[in-house]
């Protein structure tokens, strides 16, 4: 039986229903044909709180002896590693053209909770590290990383993980406060300048790891006792003698967290990172970072060639909090002070501007990104573009009553692109009895697309469709991300992207707002010629070029031309 994109949509969501509740991953779903050019450029990136996505496992649901008395949206949920793995197996990130997932920090977080003014929360979210060498148990086992990892490359989807460089966790009645070498517990930042951004607590009981020292350190005791009560402390102990030996680091404080971080790429083969609270750490820690990475990763991929799915090099993206792409590359920092993070390091900057971007007309917006990224300030350089995210309390469109303008105006903004877990279903931001960014943070709304339920006068799988049938056009077509934008016309709005690089060639055409009541035939202006095959991957229709332009006989407001 061939199953319509509306009846598809409905069976992965019943998938996600029964998997929340078992252990057995659901049959996997076929494969995509062949693998598609890929360019970081032009990546969708899927990022998710792994506790809130996907629930695999019930008695993985409070490790470590965690209780359910946290505040509104601030304990644990449930999700857990096991439950990615299952929804990568289903196909639902293929179906999304999906082809990067960023996952939360997996690192095991303090064990108790504690109130920082808005109610007792717990490490759910994975920035409150206690041990950067394990998995955290409420998100499952080493293995369960593994098989992640592993499922996602199958697919040719990376993984990038999210590493923290500034902080350990609260202190707590049970978490200890690392050794005064290692960290400070003041001042907090009043962001004036550097200084007061990086040498600086973000927030009261927040120990800021002393990056900037040069100084070696030992291990902290209370570290090096909870590996040997399981049984590791020498393995341990001897990678550490071998990585500062090898690297001839001193053994300060950000050379320990460099060979931690590391460890997950040259033992899994992660495929980047996604840093945490860069401008509140000096920028060179991060381009250091960098290079340890890399190493990794080449490692990684000579010791797994059977595992190996591309020659991509390491990948980094930052999160420079309040970062627009309008800065350009350079931040910032308060007293005259900036900091250049591209020429540090990373890829690419995640883009808060968009937040508001979104909020201007198709053509002002998408002009100017691409004027910016070609032949601009970022010539040769990217930015990751969102419109919600956890931890920014101004999302676009938090009562989701433009899911379909979302779609549009994130995944066809010139740029790589995050979708954020709950975009594609309308996920509501703005929970009610949740208070700051725990508003953000509720857990994927998996049953509303199970039931197709129906608000502001939409109904939840459509949604889910447009963001797929969008998402898929964009991961086939590089262009759509890294090409150069054209208007081609104003009314209805129709556009062009052109990507000419090396042996990648590629266009594409779009049409949006197009009056729906009737067929409309669209002037090409000579970017595919007569004769030519052309798809709409909107309706999956094709048709010749005649006359210079083309008609798909679909009655739809979107479409999205490109050869096959």
């Amino acid at each position: 039986m061939k199953l319509t994109p509306l009846a598809m949509t409905m069976a992965l969501a019943l998938g996600a229903a029964t998997s929340c509740t078992t252990a057995i991953a659901a049959p996997a779903a076929a494969k995509p044909a062949a693998r598609k050019p890929f360019l970081w450029e032009n990546a969708t990136v899927y990022f998710l709180l792994t506790d809130r996505f996907n629930n695999a496992y019930i008695g993985n649901d409070l490790a470590y002896g965690r209780k359910a008395d946290a505040a509104p949206l601030r304990g644990y949920m449930g999700g857990d590693l096991a439950g990615i793995t299952n929804k990568i197996n289903e196909g639902y990130f293929d179906s999304l053209g999906v082809n990067a997932i960023w996952v939360s920090p997996p690192v095991e977080q303090i064990h108790e909770g504690t109130d920082e003014g808005t109610g007792k929360s717990y490490g759910f979210h994975g920035y409150w590290a206690a041990d950067f060498t394990a998995v955290d148990a409420n998100l499952g086992t080493e293995n369960d990383f593994r098989n992640f990892v592993e499922a996602a490359h199958a697919r040719s989807i990376r993984v990038l993980l999210d590493v923290v460089m500034n902080q350990t966790g609260p202190v707590t009645e049970t978490d200890y406060v690392w050794p005064d070498d290692w960290v400070r517990t003041g001042p907090q930042c009043t962001y004036k300048d550097a200084k007061t951004t990086i040498e600086c607590t973000l927030v009261k009981n927040l120990p800021d790891f002393r990056t900037d020292s040069d100084t070696p350190v030992e291990l902290p005791e209370n570290l090096a006792a909870k590996w040997q009560r399981e049984g590791r402390f020498e393995r341990e102990v001897k990678e550490l003698n071998e990585f500062f030996a090898r690297t001839g680091y001193p053994r300060a404080p950000r050379y320990y967290l460099m060979k931690w971080h590391s460890d997950w790429v040259r033992k899994y083969g992660v495929d980047g990172f996604r840093a945490d609270t860069v401008k509140h750490v000096e920028a060179k820690a991060w381009k250091e970072l960098g290079i340890v990475a890399s190493a990794a990763y080449e490692d990684w991929k000579r010791a797994n060639p059977d595992k190996k799915h591309s020659d991509d090099k390491f990948y980094m993206t930052a999160e420079v909090f309040n970062y627009n792409i309008a800065n350009g590359q350079a931040f910032d920092l308060g007293g005259g002070q900036t900091a250049n993070y591209y020429q540090n390091g990373f890829n690419s900057l995640i883009n808060f501007g968009l937040v508001y971007d979104a909020e201007k007309d198709y053509e002002t917006l998408f002009s100017s990104y691409s004027k910016i990224l070609h032949g601009g300030a970022l010539e040769g350089l990217s930015v990751l573009n969102y419109l919600a995210s956890h931890d920014y309390d101004k999302p676009f469109d938090a009562a989701r009553k433009k899911p379909f303008e979302s779609a549009n105006k994130l995944l066809l903004a010139p740029g790589a692109a995050q979708i954020y877990y709950g975009d594609e279903t309308a996920r509501r931001l703005d929970v009610a009895e949740a208070v700051g960014d725990a508003k953000l943070r509720s857990f994927m709304n998996w049953d509303e697309l199970a039931q197709n339920a129906q608000r502001d006068g939409y109904k939840i799988a459509d949604v889910r469709a447009h963001w797929a049938k969008v998402g898929l056009f964009r991961q086939a077509h590089v262009a759509v991300g890294a090409g150069v934008h054209q208007q081609l016309q104003a009314k209805p709005y129709v556009f062009k992207r052109t990507y000419d690089q090396g042996a990648l060639h590629d266009k594409v055409v779009v049409a949006l707002d197009l009056p729906a009541d009737k067929p409309a035939s669209i002037n090409l202006h000579g970017v595919f010629a007569n004769g030519q095959k052309v798809k709409d991957y909107y309706s999956g229709k094709t048709a010749v070029v005649k006359g210079g332009s083309v008609t798909f006989g679909t009655r739809s407001a979107i479409v999205l031309i490109g050869q096959e």
